[in-house]
């Protein structure tokens, strides 16, 4: 299937700008069913090509592109879902910016790269249901954590017989979000617990020591089942752990380093990995002490754990078989 034309949109919360690229053609829809009907009709008055040499190309903007993409993939179209920053740093020296201009770059980005991009699928259902759990978990632990430490600075400095509503109202949020994120976290495990194949993956990661259930429910969700990312090192890379190096010449050469440009929640959960590993598993725990012995650098060591952990746990979803730990068995 090769594609010939591409239809760059501008996605925002009431309406979808939509650019024809080789017609150079420009439209606005609203962001609803109506409205992605009426874009195919006019697609296929204006575009000169059939729906399978097409491909939408769209900006990642959350739940603002998820019934579009939903509908595209049932009507069989082509589409490709792109990360800001990657479309941002494509467009070179700009000055300006519009809704209508931003989908003509889109399509134009998405027709130069049409050899290399794939067309989406959408995420399962259980795998969008346990994301919107997550950010929604997430945003509510840093809301505790907040009252937690507000709570405790002004239990220590202000007086409570004269501050009681202040603190017993931080101490029923506390205990409200509390109940509310066991709630999420049992949700989050009845959905695990349903779909077989979602199970089986969980039940896999854990067996590798070092590996908690916070760690192997993120991995399952950033994969999507593992059908995201075919290699570890790619998602080593896409968790901010993969090293490269900063060489120019004969000039620069500076040390080879990670880059900030990475998932940093699963960034740091395998960071927690690493270190309760190096604490508790054997075989880590060694190969740690031998690096440091010889005078490594610490982190650099501990990113090498990080990477090894990846890597076994792909391993074992690609075996489909649990982890198994040979220093048991060593003479």
């Amino acid at each position: 299937m090769e594609i010939l034309e591409t239809v760059g949109v501008d996605i925002s919360k009431k309406v979808i700008d939509t650019h024809l690229h080789k017609k150079d053609l420009h439209r606005q829809f609203e962001n609803n069913k109506k409205g992605f009907k009426q874009m195919v009709k006019w697609l296929e008055k204006n575009s000169d090509f059939p729906r399978e040499n097409l491909m939408f190309a769209m900006e990642h903007t959350g739940i603002y592109c998820y019934n579009i993409s939903l509908f595209l993939f049932a009507e069989n179209f082509n589409y490709v879902i792109l990360p800001g920053l990657e479309i941002k740093q494509s467009m070179g020296m700009t000055r300006g910016k519009n809704d209508k201009a931003d989908a003509k770059r889109i399509a134009l980005y998405a027709y130069e790269k049409r050899d290399r991009l794939k067309s989406h699928v959408p995420s399962s259902e259980s795998i969008v249901k346990l994301k919107r759990l997550f950010s929604l978990r997430e945003r509510m632990v840093k809301q505790r954590a907040g009252y937690k430490m507000s709570l405790k600075e002004q239990s220590e400095i202000l007086s409570r017989s004269e501050n009681k509503l202040l603190l017993k109202t931080q101490k029923i949020l506390i205990k409200c979000l509390t109940k509310e994120i066991d709630t999420i976290e049992q949700e989050v495990e009845s959905i695990v617990t349903e779909d077989d194949n979602l199970r089986n993956q969980y039940e896999l990661i854990i067996t590798i020591k070092g590996v908690g259930k916070q760690t192997a429910l993120y991995m399952i969700v950033f994969t999507e089942g593992f059908e995201k990312f075919d290699c570890w090192r790619k998602f080593a890379s896409y968790c901010g752990v993969a090293p490269f190096p900063n060489t120019s010449g004969s000039s620069i050469r500076g040390r080879t380093k990670v880059s900030h440009l990475a998932n940093k929640k699963l960034k740091s959960l395998l960071d927690l990995c690493a270190k309760s590993s190096i604490q508790y598993n054997e075989e880590m725990k060694l190969y740690y002490e031998k690096r440091i012995a010889l005078g490594k650098n610490k982190m650099s060591t501990i990113n090498i754990v990080r990477n090894k952990i990846l890597a076994r746990i792909f391993a074992v979803i690609k075996r489909k078989s649990p982890y198994v730990d040979l220093m048991k068995f060593a003479a």
